[in-house]
């Protein structure tokens, strides 16, 4: 069986290349500090992508070595929105410990600019398919394995994943969701059922053994390399310390392609195994399952908020395609949580046919 993805839906608004502004002032000062690098004087940044922060990405050509020119990445990150200093503590720290990220070749954290090495442009997405999927998620599994055990940096270390950031990140789908792009008006009794759920979640969350999260582990941060089935990691710079399930719930159930159940609990079994012998947890089957369920549930929750404060806030619309798909997932787990009764019957009478009116099928095993 084949990934639930459309291909249409792999360039969204934050991978598709746009033409440059020609006022972009901070454009030319970039395009200034790379002519300034050794190597770089004939540089011409090009435009590859943003993402879902302030932050974009360009690629220029340069010889920095003198052995013939090569392609790299220059990160824009704004200082004002944006502090370069984890990103690059924890691009050293991870690189030192084996662990795929880009090498930074110069920075200027002052101005909020990176040349990176160049990864290239193969995201993950656009590569799996069902005959390459055992290979790509084992390849991304390994990987996450070496990023669980990595510890912190010298000079940065990483926050915790703690009550507080669990709460924010929930609250974003009543806020930005359920009240703003959906326009329900929620009850003092749905907030309490909510509240009661989030609780529910925080707690399982809490109680999970803590290792290295890299909190937005999925196929859109992945990237195909050449020569190697190792994937190339990105967008890490939002690193904590926190439960051992939440970057393979963001991997195996992202919110960008979904997998039938069955190819889910071999891969979940898979990685439950390899972190145990890498003596990171002690869980049994069912208890780790567990731990992945309501992980994603509370993954799902932040994610879906995001996606409709992007849409509302940002003008990046296109993100509201893959709520349908996030809010499927947590009608899922919620149907298998006794505990989680009355919130799954909330969320499939109250919740999921606004989504449905407004943006589309909501997306459940076997459709």
């Amino acid at each position: 069986m084949s990934p639930q993805v459309r291909r249409s839906e792999i360039i969204d608004n934050f991978r598709i290349r746009k033409p440059v502004n020609p006022m972009d002032t901070r454009l030319t000062m970039l395009t200034q500090w790379v002519r300034d690098l050794p190597g770089f004087d004939q540089a011409s940044p090009g435009p590859v992508s943003g993402d879902a922060s302030f932050r974009r990405y360009f690629r220029v050509s340069g010889d920095p070595h003198g052995t013939g020119p090569q392609r790299y990445i220059v990160m824009d990150a704004p200082p004002k929105h944006e502090d370069c200093g984890p990103f690059v503590a924890i691009a050293h720290h991870w690189r030192s410990q084996d662990i795929a990220v880009p090498d930074i070749v110069h920075e200027d954290l002052t101005r909020g600019f990176l040349l990176l090495e160049d990864f290239g442009d193969t995201l993950m997405l656009s590569a799996l398919d069902h005959t390459n999927a055992d290979r790509l998620y084992g390849a991304a599994m390994d990987e996450l394995i070496r990023i669980q055990q990595a510890g912190d940096a010298s000079d940065y270390p990483l926050p915790d994943y703690d009550i507080a950031l669990l709460d924010r990140e929930m609250a974003l789908f009543p806020d930005w969701l359920l009240t703003q792009q959906l326009g329900l008006t929620l009850s003092n009794s749905e907030r309490a059922l909510l509240d009661t759920a989030f609780a529910f979640l925080r707690e399982s969350a809490l109680a999970q053994p803590n290792v290295v999260v890299h909190r937005d582990y999925h196929s859109r941060n992945l990237l195909i390399r050449l020569g190697t089935d190792r994937p190339g990691v990105i967008d890490f710079q939002d690193a904590v310390r926190g439960p051992v399930t939440y970057d393979l719930v963001s991997l195996l159930k992202d919110c960008y392609i979904r997998w039938p159940e069955a190819r889910l609990n071999q891969w979940t079994e898979r990685f439950r195994l390899l972190s145990a012998e890498a003596g990171l947890h002690k869980a049994d089957r069912d208890t780790f399952r567990q731990w992945l369920e309501l992980m994603g549930m509370q993954r799902h929750l932040k994610a879906a908020g995001i996606f409709a404060r992007l849409a509302i806030r940002d003008g990046k619309t296109g993100f509201l395609k893959d709520v349908p798909r996030t809010v499927g997932y947590l009608v899922e787990a919620s149907s298998r949580q006794a505990a989680l009764r009355h919130f799954h019957e909330w969320l499939t009478e109250t919740v999921v046919p606004p989504i449905e009116k407004q943006i589309g099928p909501v997306e459940t095993a076997g459709q």
